[in-house]
């Protein structure tokens, strides 16, 4: 397996990724399943906040893995505080895993069940200089995780993202995506679980302070049958959908999960 093609298919997928990125097997993966019976309350747990400058958006790509939005984090422009967090974090870029089906999708599991699809939102501290920085601390990342699950009333934040994948249907095609404010995604409820965990991808870094939001968002079948027209291979190859982008849950190993909620 060639280090650059690490992908979502058996022969490249996640159970074969410890053999060219060794963290992948490392003690404190992501994503996890959370039981409730197993959560503790932690009632220290502060509320998070994000402010995000609109103006911070720049482009919308599909690099044949996923679906990404990107910010510029030059400054602190767009940031998350609070919460677990003892920093303020700039917001790098946002990112979907998402399944084949509606039934299946995301990467973490809550008590049994999969979301349609899961919306990562990566910041990175910078008082570790730069994001590669960020990337060798325990203290580097955090993100936010929301769930989506298919429902009758679509919300519209989704909407702008969907729009544009026509502009993006082949691997490594790129669109400008201004003016956006990310924090329309949130869903009400501010209610989160937290844990220390990792990348979902290779080399899977274990350097993620993960916010997970209790409450998911809805999308519309029909929303998240256009995330699945993406198409993994190039404008040139044949049209290969890009679907069932996630990893499944890791082991916990002796982690644990502290709720902001009761």
């Amino acid at each position: 397996m060639a280090q650059a093609v690490w992908g979502y298919d058996s022969d490249n997928g996640p159970e074969r990724w410890h053999e060219n990125y060794p963290l992948a097997k490392g003690d404190e993966q992501s994503p996890i399943e959370i039981n409730s019976k197993d959560v503790q309350h932690d009632s220290s747990l502060a509320s998070w906040h994000a402010s995000y400058d609109p103006g911070a958006a720049k482009t919308i790509l599909n690099n044949g893995r996923t679906c990404r939005v990107v910010f510029d984090d030059t400054f602190d422009r767009s940031v998350l505080r609070g919460g677990p967090l003892t920093d303020a974090y700039r917001l790098r870029q946002l990112h979907l895993h998402w399944g084949s089906s509606d039934d299946h999708g995301s990467e973490h599991v809550i008590d049994g069940v999969k979301y349609a699809a899961e919306l990562h939102m990566v910041h990175w501290n910078p008082k570790h200089g730069n994001f590669a920085g960020a990337l060798k601390q325990p203290d580097g990342v955090a993100v936010v995780g929301i769930f989506l699950k298919v429902g009758k009333t679509p919300k519209p934040e989704m909407k702008r993202i969907l729009e544009e994948i026509e502009n993006i249907k082949t691997k490594g095609k790129e669109a400008p995506f201004q003016h956006f404010d990310p924090s329309i995604l949130f869903p009400k409820s501010r209610d989160y679980w937290t844990y220390h965990g990792s990348f979902t991808t290779p080399p899977c870094e274990e350097c993620i302070t993960w916010i997970l939001l209790r409450e998911p968002i809805e999308v519309s079948s029909d929303q998240m049958a256009k995330l699945r027209s993406l198409s993994k291979n190039d404008e040139n190859e044949p049209v290969s959908p890009l679907v069932d982008n996630w990893r499944p849950p890791q082991p916990l190993k002796g982690r644990i999960v502290r709720a902001s909620f009761k």
